[in-house]
């Protein structure tokens, strides 16, 4: 029988490897895509089973293209299960509008939206192998909700679930498209080893949220589980925000 296989971009630290490192443990064939060569040496060393990890930027074309070439000989015929589009800038803040220069702006439309088209056009074909495969962008609830001078990461995350709902009508019946927009993600315990803080949040962080806690990455794996058996959703933008979306919030 042949393994599941997931690509995921941004794989080296966050939300990315903590994919990685839950795919693995379940048996699936791992690949991905980042730019922190020290990240995925790391991920290398650390990871059991069959894996494809390619330093590169998922919003360079030329990157891209190498590396699907690559996929394309490790796969060596069998199909991808799952893309994962989940590359990005994680920082949002870009300070006054009037001080952003345009190169700025763009490194986060780059890095994100523009890193999902790019590479789910390359993977196609091997995500339409046998029954067909599923497509994860990793959006933001900032998609639908903002902080001042956070422009840059917000245009990003809305054209990504403006991206997965256009990519769901063209590419079915064979391939879903569905997008993950996570709230407050704990992810600076899943970086590398050099950059990695253990952090306990205040009972105020906790109790804004109404399941009671911050999120974690594997609040993010487990949706991306379902996700891929959920034959009957495609097109959709899940929050997965401890109900932070859904909570008014007044000054009294």
């Amino acid at each position: 029988m042949t393994k599941k296989t997931i690509f995921i971009t941004g794989i080296g630290n966050g939300i990315g490897r903590a994919l990685a490192i839950h795919y693995a443990n379940k048996g699936w064939r791992v690949a991905g895509l980042d730019p922190d060569e020290e990240a995925l040496a790391e991920l290398r060393e650390g990871l059991d089973g069959d894996l494809l990890l390619v330093e590169g930027d998922a919003g360079k074309e030329a990157h891209v293209i190498d590396t699907a070439d690559r996929l394309a000989e490790w796969l060596d015929g069998a199909p991808l299960t799952c893309l994962v589009n989940n590359a990005g800038i994680a920082n949002p803040y870009a300070g006054p509008l009037e001080d952003l220069s345009l190169a700025d702006f763009q490194s986060w439309i780059d890095a994100s939206l523009t890193a999902a088209f790019l590479c789910s056009r390359s993977l196609l074909p091997f995500l339409r192998r046998g029954d067909g495969g599923t497509i994860v962008n990793i959006s933001s609830t900032r998609a639908v909700m903002s902080e001042p001078n956070s422009y840059g990461y917000a245009a990003a995350k809305g054209g990504l679930d403006a991206l997965t709902h256009a990519m769901a009508v063209s590419l079915g019946p064979k391939i879903r498209v569905n997008a993950i927009r996570p709230g407050w993600i704990e992810t600076r315990n899943w970086q590398k080893q050099a950059n990695r803080e253990q952090v306990e949040h205040r009972e105020q962080d906790k109790a804004q949220h109404p399941v009671g806690r911050v999120g974690n990455p594997e609040d993010i794996a487990q949706t991306v589980d379902w996700l891929i058996g959920a034959g009957f959703v495609t097109g959709q933008a899940i929050n997965v925000d401890g109900g932070m979306t859904v909570k008014m919030i007044y000054e009294h």
